[in-house]
């Protein structure tokens, strides 16, 4: 390719883009029409409708993530995720998984600093049964959170840090970055999975502490989108999710604004790495500003 034509397309890129960005600051603010209210117990629902094809998702959000940690209790947002996936009072074990995958859905979880969701996307015909699921491992889980049933998904956490971490390529990368950027006691200074140190001396009395703190209805939000009757589902909702206690305020997490006096530079040796890599972090207002 010759130079001449490397320039012409770099410009008509920029064309492109400048004009793109023109056209979207004319149009009018993007919206997806929803619902939204509150149960009397606290839990936040969204509605959103969508008939383009007869399926259902469903998403159940906690706003707690390992950013509610502390130092030397750290991985245990995304252990608890683990837990909630073993079974509840009334939904056996494995069953979760079983239910969901006979009735030709998909599931899964995800755990991050800030929150911690269960999502599954079914069949339209399935959506009550995603809804008792959900509200069953919400309200009366620990029940069924034994000795055995935690040391099961302590293992498996445990191994998910030594393939996707620890001898990984670039494993280590955000390890790294937390200290520097974030000072010691900070919510971000350590990572999702936590230390090795502190998953191995977790206990069965923390993952119960850990729910009965931060699971309930005032401190998560379900949603609902896809196909659905919407005075059916409000029906349904009520009934599996409003019996379940409210428990006590959970109080909204306080920004710690981080600034560093200086730039800090950094580097960190990976045996498993076959070419260098070069991360430039710069810290800027929070999330939820």
């Amino acid at each position: 390719m010759t130079k001449q034509r490397i320039t012409v397309l770099c410009l008509l890129s920029f064309v492109l883009f400048a004009t793109g960005c023109q056209h979207l600051g004319s149009q009018q603010q993007f919206k997806i029409e929803a619902e939204k209210y509150r149960l009397d117990n606290g839990l936040e629902v969204i509605l959103h409708q969508d008939k383009s094809d007869p399926i259902t998702a469903v998403a159940l959000q906690f706003h707690v993530g390992s950013n509610r940690e502390t130092p030397g209790r750290t991985g245990l947002a995304h252990l608890f995720e683990h837990v909630m996936f073993q079974e509840s009072q009334h939904v056996g074990q494995d069953q979760f998984f079983k239910n969901i995958q006979a009735a030709g859905g998909t599931l899964n979880g995800g755990t991050g600093p800030d929150s911690t969701t269960y999502f599954e996307v079914v069949p339209n015909n399935a959506l009550e049964m995603v809804l008792w699921m959900e509200a069953d491992r919400m309200g009366y889980l620990l029940s069924r959170v034994t000795q055995e049933a935690f040391i099961n998904q302590q293992n498996v956490v445990q191994n998910e840090k030594r393939q996707v971490v620890d001898n990984r390529p670039y494993g280590h990368t955000d390890y790294v970055i937390g200290k520097l950027l974030y000072p010691e006691g900070h919510p971000y200074n350590w990572t999702v999975i936590g230390s090795m140190e502190d998953l191995t001396n977790a206990s069965l009395k923390d993952v119960h502490a850990f729910h009965q703190q931060w699971y309930r209805p005032g401190n998560a939000t379900l949603v609902v989108a896809g196909d659905f009757d919407p005075t059916q589902t409000k029906g349904l909702i009520e009934k599996y999710f409003g019996e379940i206690p409210a428990g006590d305020a959970v109080a909204d997490p306080v920004a710690i604004p981080v600034k560093l006096p200086e730039t800090r530079r950094a580097f960190h040796e990976d045996n498993f790495a076959q070419a260098p890599k070069l991360d430039m972090v710069f810290p800027t207002v929070e999330e939820y500003h």
